[in-house]
């Protein structure tokens, strides 16, 4: 009997130990999008933590509690949105299977996806990017992440001249490349009447344009 109670007692200790896990989990999660809200809504200078607590509708102790200070509430926001863009575009490119204009096509689609390209994430993101030239910790954080994308950009332009016989040399391309999608994301940050939709109907224009022998306006060949 005495075994038995003891494996209850360490059953419900796990439980609560777990459950308070989870709750951290969820007041940091809370926070981190209380975050974007606020750096979309007032920018990245006007963005404080009480208006991170109130926008979390906790209290500004909880924010102090997991997060310190502005700065490091604001390190792991974009630690969080870097991470988040990585593993949607990683898990569009491993779904498309091994072809490479199926996996263009992938990556391209990644960036318009509605569970990424939201009108408070683009916000949130121009507001990072505006202070990125003088806080090199959001340089490093980012660093990283941007080379194996656009790696993974200049491999796949480089199968398909391969495939396709075309005349261009693959990292000019992928810089080019990339270079319109970041493009096409500040247009539809800047508010100037660009829709996701008309986003991604341009970037497609441009994968044609350029893979006229991969891609057509319907999808891969």
């Amino acid at each position: 009997m005495k075994m038995r109670v003891n494996a209850a007692e360490q059953d419900a200790a796990e439980g609560e130990r777990k459950g308070r896990k989870a709750s951290k989990e969820t007041r940091r999660q809370q926070l981190i999008e209380a975050t974007i809200d606020s750096l979309a809504k007032r920018g990245y200078s006007e963005t404080t933590l009480a208006d991170v607590a109130d926008g979390a509708n906790l209290s500004r102790g909880i924010v102090n509690f997991h997060f310190e200070s502005k700065e490091k509430l604001l390190v792991a926001t974009l630690q969080y949105m870097a991470d988040e863009y990585a593993v949607h575009w990683q898990a569009a490119l491993d779904r498309a299977g091994p072809r490479p204009a199926d996996r263009l096509w992938a990556v391209v689609a990644a960036d318009f996806d509605r569970r990424i390209c939201t009108k408070r994430k683009l916000a949130a993101w121009c507001a990072f990017w505006g202070e990125a030239k003088s806080r090199p910790t959001y340089q490093a954080l980012c660093g990283a992440r941007d080379v194996k994308y656009q790696e993974t950009v200049i491999a796949l332009c480089a199968e398909l001249k391969a495939e396709g016989g075309y005349d261009y040399a693959p990292e000019p391309m992928a810089l080019s490349l990339c270079a319109m999608l970041e493009g096409l994301w500040l247009r539809l940050m800047m508010g100037d009447g660009t829709t996701r939709e008309t986003a991604h109907e341009a970037a497609i224009v441009f994968i044609v344009t350029a893979f006229p022998n991969h891609v057509s306006y319907q999808g891969p060949k």
